[in-house]
């Protein structure tokens, strides 16, 4: 059985939620990333920022990056699967919220991420295409 420990990519990094966009957009690029979970006091889960949602969200809209925080973009039920899931729970998730990109908790520690590129290399191209057609539909 392939699992979301399997297919991750490892060592992903949180961000805290106090901390602000500008320094989120350095750290996506110092990872070379596109996206942040974002980590409350606990280290919990209590979003995810991407660069889109720094650029469309707060550059955009005509805010300061220096003054908005992780925190201030977090919307929602963040999303995550065990470490432990097998690779058809992954597609489901990802599929069932249409989403692109999902941490992956081991013992409530944040241990990597999964993303497009990463579902690509472990499932068929058949499966893929049906993994993008469902996670890019319009609702």
């Amino acid at each position: 059985m392939t699992t979301a420990g399997d297919i991750m990519h490892k060592g992903a990094q949180w961000i805290p939620r106090h901390e602000t966009l500008d320094r989120a957009a350095q750290l996506m690029r110092e990872l070379d990333v596109g996206a942040l979970p974002i980590a409350d006091e606990n280290e919990r889960l209590c979003g995810i920022l991407t660069d889109r949602d720094i650029v469309v969200d707060c550059v955009a809209m005509g805010h300061d990056p220096s003054r908005v925080t992780a925190g201030d973009m977090a919307k929602g039920t963040p999303r995550w699967i065990d470490a432990r899931a097998d690779i058809h729970d992954v597609v489901e998730e990802m599929e069932g919220h249409q989403i692109r990109r999902l941490p992956v908790i081991e013992n409530k520690r944040l241990v990597g991420m999964i993303s497009e590129a990463d579902l690509a290399k472990h499932l068929t191209d058949a499966q893929l295409a049906g993994w993008v057609e469902r996670v890019y539909a319009k609702n």
